[in-house]
């Protein structure tokens, strides 16, 4: 997987840790098929565990690398599993945990973990349990072992009516929610209708995905995870389900918009839809907007998610919230039925 500097910096500043542990600005970053690099910052001696499950303590993994005093370790794991590390300051106990931003798959875009990020009381968000990404309708037999190997419980798929026909999903066996919509919903905030992003598409999210984000709240509510959610890029309509996601859970604003633009490094555009043929769907919206671009060099590039003025599309969404509902919470309650109650649920459930 190709990590931008840039990436990097971002995914550093936003390194899972306990608000009292040692080790700071941790990272986890696949160095091979069987091989992740880990990276962080400490002043004494770090003990550096491996385990296979997003919950693991001390005493369910195993130590790969001891008194560690680099802030740096090579460590091999199974490649068909998902690796979380634990890295225990040997002076006074406290634990860090860390994981892969990103599930590394070979035709996948933009699968990644929404976990590690700290919320405004020092708490962080539990790794393992929910999911963001592009379509999977190119995952690899092997892509899929990965994929498996999450225990996914429920899938919310975000996309339209005709992208869905266009690129069905290849995960089986989990159990799969979907709100009808057509195309034209999501276009009519395109300027003619050519796939132009910005704010003006961003501002119709909240009408237009509440129906989406009555499901995936509900399955949180009831501790349904692990859970993914994607839409085609696994950018926008997924970016914004992950904003309100994480504003429950008390990640700040700032926090959200720099997880927002990693989609920028993570996507794999080649890999969201499969090539397509425009004579064959003469009347399928997504076929005839995806298929303008599939073959241009410049649409194969994720392209920043930010207006000419640097103003994130994401703002579109919250400002049109603030305006119409007066905050996230007010929007999420009345429209989405999530209330004061649900939400300090839902931090007992995701957070630590």
């Amino acid at each position: 997987m190709r990590i931008h500097m840039k990436a990097l910096g971002l995914v550093l500043a936003l390194g899972a840790s306990p608000a009292l542990a040692a080790a700071t600005n941790a990272v986890a970053m696949r160095a091979g098929q069987d091989r992740v690099q880990l990276g962080w910052t400490a002043p004494g001696a770090v003990d550096v565990y491996l385990a296979y499950a997003p919950d693991a303590g001390i005493a369910d993994a195993t130590l790969v690398s001891g008194k560690d005093r680099d802030g740096k370790a090579l460590v091999r794991v199974d490649a068909n599993r998902r690796p979380y590390f634990l890295l225990r300051d040997t002076a006074d106990g406290t634990v860090t945990e860390v994981s892969e931003r990103a599930v590394p798959l070979a035709r996948g875009s933009n699968f990644r973990d929404i976990g590690g990020y700290a919320t405004a009381d020092g708490r962080h968000v539990r790794w393992g349990l929910v999911y963001r990404s592009g379509g999977s309708a190119m995952l690899t037999p092997e892509d899929l072992a990965k994929v498996k190997a999450l225990g996914l419980r429920n899938m919310v798929d975000l996309r339209s009516d005709e992208e869905r026909v266009l690129a069905p999903t290849r995960i089986d066996g989990v159990a799969y929610a979907a709100v009808g919509y057509p195309m034209a919903a999501l276009m009519s905030g395109m300027n003619s209708g050519t796939p132009q992003n910005g704010a003006a598409i961003y501002r119709g999210f909240p009408g237009m995905l509440a129906p989406q984000l009555r499901i995936v709240f509900d399955l949180l509510k009831r501790g349904q995870g692990p859970i993914a959610y994607n839409c085609s890029a696994g950018q926008d309509r997924t970016g914004f389900i992950t904003a309100l996601i994480l504003s429950v859970l008390g990640v700040p604003r700032e926090t959200i918009m720099q997880d927002y633009h990693l989609s920028t490094t993570y996507r794999q555009p080649q890999y969201e839809v499969p090539h397509i043929d425009l004579a064959r769907w003469p009347d399928n919206a997504a076929a005839q907007m995806f298929g303008r671009y599939q073959d241009d060099p410049a649409m194969r590039v994720a392209r920043p998610l930010r207006e000419a003025d640097g103003t994130p599309f994401l703002k579109g969404a919250f400002d049109e919230i603030e305006a119409k509902w007066g905050s996230v919470d007010a929007y999420l309650e009345q429209e989405v039925g999530v209330s004061a109650a649900d939400r300090a649920e839902l931090r007992r459930l995701y957070l630590r």
